[in-house]
């Protein structure tokens, strides 16, 4: 996530800052001075996180939104609730990428999706809707790249294709690549409903 970094970078200076000015007002407990084992802490946290990342050309490029999104301070991650991703295409309609909850590694690059995975895309008159359902997606952003080890259900109009294991690139020319177990059901001359 590399282009939220900015906008997430602002947010943990501001928090760095807040903490830092809170800790010099008033001495830390005696019993906050012993290690704890409890729960992450998390030192900053938004809701209705919503975050747009145009292209050179000012085109929206990547819009990543959530019901809410903490940030953890032992390994510098974001935890993301039921989030969305969108990766807007130049000519085709956007894909559409969304999970019950998502980790941001600290550096931005690896979102693991976690549970139930469903990545769309709307049909236009060059291309078929697409809906694919899996688990436990991870996504490289900067490559607009994901993949996961788990189960696959592709659909596309009267269409379907099961696996196990996939590789997406989702930036033109968006491709899919199945890994192993693959099964599934062609009609010849099928076009989309317009």
């Amino acid at each position: 996530m590399r282009r939220y970094r900015p906008i997430l970078a602002l947010l943990l200076v501001a928090a760095a800052i807040v903490s830092w000015w809170l800790r010099d007002a008033e001495p830390p407990a005696p019993e906050q001075t012993q290690q704890k084992s409890g729960p992450r802490e998390i030192d900053y946290y938004i809701r209705g996180f919503d975050v747009t990342q145009m292209n050179e050309t000012g085109q929206p490029a990547h819009r990543l939104q959530a019901e809410r999104a903490h940030h953890y301070t032992d390994d510098d991650t974001t935890e993301l609730q039921q989030p969305q991703l969108q990766v807007f295409q130049l000519e085709s309609p956007p894909w559409d990428v969304r999970s019950q909850s998502a980790l941001i590694s600290a550096d931005g690059e690896l979102v693991l999706l976690s549970g139930d995975v469903a990545i769309m895309r709307d049909g236009d008159a060059r291309n078929r809707p697409v809906r694919i359902d899996t688990r436990n997606l991870r996504v490289q952003p900067q490559q607009d790249y994901a993949e996961t080890d788990e189960k696959v259900r592709v659909e596309t109009d009267r269409d379907w294709l099961d696996a196990v294991g996939m590789q997406a690139w989702l930036r033109p020319p968006s491709r899919i690549k199945f890994l192993s177990q693959v099964k599934g059901h062609y009609v010849p001359g099928a076009t989309h409903a317009e």
